[in-house]
């Protein structure tokens, strides 16, 4: 028998500006803090004489705190938050630097920021910008990664990793308790946008990245950046996620415009070994922190999906098995990531929460993908062509056509309650679902405990989760549950 899941939604939040990059704290003792990042494209009235400038990238950055309290309606509070250029890319580093948690984030302005926490988890807290590094003039940051993905790192010998819209890999170190920034070697890695940059979490001096071009190459900073130790073109687009297994050597996920996801074996990067079909450009791909083989896929027009890679890693299958997916979203599948927090409380009971997630859509569905290529003068996003007049607001693929993606925007209260109800879409079904009062306070779902049987069940592993979909500017938080066969 298969292993039995289900997820259940414990809190979505409007964002106001497209959510594109959210991140737990991987750090101990703040693993409950949350850093949400948006995006939106702003164009500017046209002047007199028919002239206009050019649109305007702006974004926010929130930082939220979520509590395992036990009756909690509303888990995820909001500590913080503050205006600034685009965000494309936020990741905290791994490790605390001069004994605080670092956050870095790629902005719309071509620079990397350094943000740290002040104050402390229980008293209250805030992010506060302490250093900032320019990669380049006309150019979007696009992302980020830290050399420190295993947690084992000394602030001293922290790196930081960055790519860029004009195809440029940068390598950059942190110097001294203060965390400034020192650009270490910058190279062209891309004819077009590198999408993703990463380490390889095992050997710090080995970088990946990915781009436009649909090339996946290797880089050994030890030998110097003229000539990559390899190039692959196994994926058919533009490649726009990797990250490195921070628990198993040698193994490297990747994702692209293509919708699949590949499995490498680092050590031999002709053929990869296992090749999975997502049916979604994949944007995001974040490895599980203490589950080995799991890893969760951000599938832009094809939502969020749990891969078990249990089989490929010890050499059984050549395909990963989608084990969960989590599909209550209406727009551009984006920021996702896994948080270290253990959920308190049982798990749902059997029937409660049906209908958010699923399995994943038939080979039919969720089709769609933009060309990612921009043409001649185009690029305002992160894939596709840039968006037409009125548009305009996304970082990839068309606007949702008329009767998609209304998320929050239902402002008709429930009948007879006074509720706003929200009604999502998806490619398999639809929901009707209360979630705030005519003041805009959360109203949760009614938690009822799960029955208790009288026969020994096995036990229920239990993640937190926090995904973001972009045109309709929504975070949500949500809770998977697995029970093993």
């Amino acid at each position: 028998m298969a292993a039995r899941s289900r997820t259940r939604t414990l809190q979505v939040v409007d964002t106001e500006f497209s959510a594109d990059a959210v991140e737990w704290c991987p750090v101990p003792g703040w693993h409950s803090l949350l850093a949400c990042g948006t995006y939106q494209l702003q164009r500017p009235a046209d002047k007199a004489g028919g002239e206009s400038e050019p649109p305007l990238r702006v974004g926010r950055l929130y930082l939220y705190r979520f509590s395992t309290e036990e009756g909690c309606s509303a888990p995820l509070m909001e500590l913080q938050r503050a205006d600034a250029p685009a965000i494309l890319d936020m990741k905290w580093c791994h490790v605390p630097v001069s004994e605080r948690p670092l956050l870095g984030i790629a902005n719309a302005r071509g620079a990397l920021e350094l943000q740290q926490l002040t104050g402390s988890e229980k008293s209250g807290c805030a992010l506060e910008a302490v250093s900032s590094l320019d990669l380049g003039p006309d150019r979007l940051a696009l992302s980020l990664d830290w050399s420190t993905g295993r947690g084992e790192s000394s602030a001293s010998s922290v790196k930081v990793v960055c790519s860029d819209s004009k195809g440029c890999v940068s390598l950059l170190s942190l110097c001294g308790s203060a965390a400034s920034l020192h650009l270490l070697s910058q190279w062209k890695g891309h004819e077009f946008e590198a999408w993703i940059a990463a380490f390889d979490y095992w050997n710090s001096d080995v970088l990946y990245s990915g781009g436009d071009d649909c090339r996946l190459k290797g880089w050994d900073v030890r030998t110097g950046s003229s000539c990559p130790i390899f190039t692959s073109r196994r994926h058919s687009m533009g490649v726009c996620s990797i990250q490195s297994n921070p628990h198993r050597e040698h193994v490297l996920a990747t994702g692209s415009y293509d919708e699949h996801v590949l499995l490498w074996d680092s050590r031999h990067m002709k053929q990869p070994l296992a090749d999975t079909h997502v049916r979604g450009g994949v944007w995001r791909l974040k490895w599980h922190p203490s589950h080995e083989p799991l890893l969760l896929a951000a599938c832009m027009h094809n939502d969020f999906h749990i891969l078990d890679c249990r089989a490929v890693l010890d050499g059984s299958s050549e395909e990963s098995e989608i084990i969960s997916s989590y599909i209550l979203h209406n727009s551009l599948a984006y920021g996702a990531d896994w948080s270290r927090l253990s959920l308190a409380g049982p798990a749902p009971a059997e029937g409660e929460g049906e209908g958010l997630a699923g399995p994943a859509p038939a080979e039919e569905e969720g089709e769609g993908l933009a060309d990612p290529t921009p043409a001649e003068g185009e690029g305002e996003g992160l894939a596709g062509p840039a968006p037409v007049e009125g548009e305009g607001e996304g970082l990839a693929g068309p606007a949702p056509a008329e009767g998609e993606g209304e998320g929050l925007a239902g402002p008709a209260p429930a009948e007879g309650e006074g509720y706003l109800q929200i009604h999502y879409e998806s490619p398999t079904a639809s929901f009707d679902t209360a979630l705030e009062d005519v003041q805009g306070r959360y109203r949760p779902e009614p938690l009822t405990p799960a029955p208790r049987s009288q026969s020994s069940s096995p036990p229920t592993e239990s993640s937190l989760l926090a995904t973001c979909s972009f045109y309709d500017h929504v975070l949500h938080v949500w809770r998977w549950d697995c029970s093993p066969a």
